[in-house]
């Protein structure tokens, strides 16, 4: 990704701090765009010294005001990141304070579908039109893909039919979040369900290994706008409620995934705490604190957790002989 013309007084400063993000092996594609509205909003401010001061921040928080809360968050914070580096050479340069974290009231709240949702999703993707084409398996099995693996969406569209190991069970992830390699054992029913894609779409479009795996109508890769737009319709066709801004989005069967899977672990009595790791490793997180994102106290979560604690009070806690 080619960085966007920089032309405020900042522009070289904030061209060094890309390339040298760039140079540790990060993936600073998103970062580069927000340090992008930075450099136009010294522009359009007319900002002539080459200085960062903390009256031209917080002139920039307020220009954010009409954006959502995790939106202003991200902006400020790869700002606060360039002022940290500059000031490195430059003591005098102002280092914003770090925003608050956003409440969870403020940010968006994730709805976790249940099964009968997820079944009635993948009913509809079945129903869709051309009836005679690709397209109903492909959006089947790309929504339960999505939601028996928990991959991100992007992740989802830029597989490849080489991508599906059928032998090993396994997909694998190339160049995910962060620029990371991974690979994503599959269940057998949802290694078998692929299987059964791929040979009906080796029938349909480019064949080679590095064909896209999820193909459109024109037989090239399925785009994000497209999937999106398609998911509302099938959120509408099973009387789903949606709104553009509270969702529910494509993204939220990630979201649903890790719910889910915890719930399955609490069922089964497994240690949650020692399988935390497995879940971060398996979603290509760094770490548990960024899973517990995805993680929400649904009435079925919360049930199972209210049995766990009944029953070590019961086994551990409670004096044998005493009254109830």
């Amino acid at each position: 990704m080619q960085t966007p013309a920089l032309r405020s007084p900042l522009a070289k400063r904030i061209q060094d701090f890309i390339n040298l993000r760039r140079l540790s092996g990060t993936d600073y594609r998103a970062q580069t765009r927000l340090l992008g509205y930075f450099d136009r909003f010294l522009v359009k401010a007319n900002r002539k010294q080459s200085s960062v001061t903390r009256l031209i921040t917080d002139r920039y928080q307020q220009s954010l005001a009409h954006l959502a809360p995790r939106s202003r968050y991200n902006r400020l914070c790869v700002v606060k990141q360039l002022c940290e580096h500059i000031a490195r050479s430059e003591p005098h340069c102002y280092v914003p304070e770090p925003m608050r974290m956003i409440p969870s009231y403020e940010a968006h709240c994730p709805p976790i579908f249940n099964e009968s949702e997820i079944q009635a999703l993948l009913s509809a993707a079945s129903a869709l039109n051309p009836s005679e084409s690709l397209r109903p398996q492909t959006y089947r099995m790309l929504l339960g893909l999505l939601y028996a693996t928990g991959i991100r969406i992007g992740e989802a569209l830029a597989l490849n039919i080489e991508s599906f190991h059928s032998e090993q069970k396994m997909l694998s992830i190339e160049a995910g979040k962060f620029r990371k390699d991974r690979f994503v054992p599959l269940h057998p029913s949802t290694s078998q369900a692929l299987e059964h894609y791929v040979h009906r779409r080796l029938q349909t479009g480019p064949r080679a290994p590095d064909s896209p795996l999820f193909i459109n109508l024109r037989f090239r890769r399925l785009h994000y706008c497209t999937v999106n737009h398609t998911f509302r319709q099938l959120l509408a066709a099973c009387g789903i409620p949606h709104n553009r801004r509270a969702g529910p989005r494509i993204h939220d069967l990630r979201h649903t995934f890790a719910v889910h899977r915890l719930l399955g672990w609490y069922r089964d009595g497994k240690d949650i705490n020692a399988r935390l790791p497995w879940l971060s490793t398996y979603m290509g997180h760094v770490g548990v604190a960024s899973t517990q994102v995805y993680l929400r106290a649904t009435a079925e979560l919360v049930e199972q957790v209210d049995r766990r604690f009944h029953k070590h009070f019961i086994d551990n806690v409670k004096p044998s002989g005493g009254k109830s």
